[in-house]
């Protein structure tokens, strides 16, 4: 079972690395999207968001944008309500520059710990805030799952139980392997 949850970390953690939107953090309050969303709100500057979506999409978002402005400047009360909506509407667009699904959106500190180091790589201008522990946390788990199959060579061939546990590693280490040099690869169809 350790394994199994260190294989899927790992593969998890490397898919948000490599697929951009399938586990991102742009549908987050602690996200990129939302953080730029406020900014232009504080600032009454809409340019500040056109990052995120397509520039069809800019006039919904313009749109949009300028009524929320408004409503904060007339109705207090309803502004939390059209804000939310803007950020909804904002989110939704990016996700769909990126092909993927609206599920809403998240609270602050539910993004990926792997997400906060590759941000915190960026706000610090050093890529080892997140390479390193990436990749010590790969090295671990590939050397796990080869000392597994190197623990089985000796037995493999006793018992048809032993040789099936053997599979069962070689497969879960071989596959691990392959996983990560697809996505590292850009070859995310497999």
């Amino acid at each position: 079972m350790k394994t199994l949850r260190k294989s899927l970390l790992t593969l998890t953690i490397l898919l948000a690395i490599g697929i951009q939107g399938v586990f991102a953090h742009c549908d987050s309050y602690d996200g990129p999207v939302i953080k730029d969303a406020y900014k232009a709100l504080e600032t009454n500057n809409v340019n500040l968001v056109y990052k995120w979506i397509s520039e069809a999409q800019e006039p919904e978002i313009n749109d949009l944008f300028a009524l929320t402005v408004k409503t904060k400047l007339s109705n207090k009360d309803l502004y939390p309500i059209v804000e939310k909506y803007f950020l909804e509407t904002l989110v939704r667009l990016h996700r769909e520059t990126e092909n993927a699904p609206y599920t809403g959106l998240k609270e602050a500190g539910t993004t990926a710990p792997i997400i906060q180091l590759s941000d915190g790589a960026i706000t610090s201008y050093n890529i080892e805030h997140v390479s390193l522990p990436l990749t010590n946390h790969i090295n671990s788990v590939i050397s796990e799952k080869f000392e597994r199959v190197k623990s089985m060579e000796a037995i493999k061939d006793t018992k048809a139980e032993n040789g099936r546990k053997y599979v069962d590693a070689y497969v879960d280490y071989t596959h691990t392997i392959e996983a990560l040099h697809n996505v590292l690869d850009g070859n995310h169809a497999h």
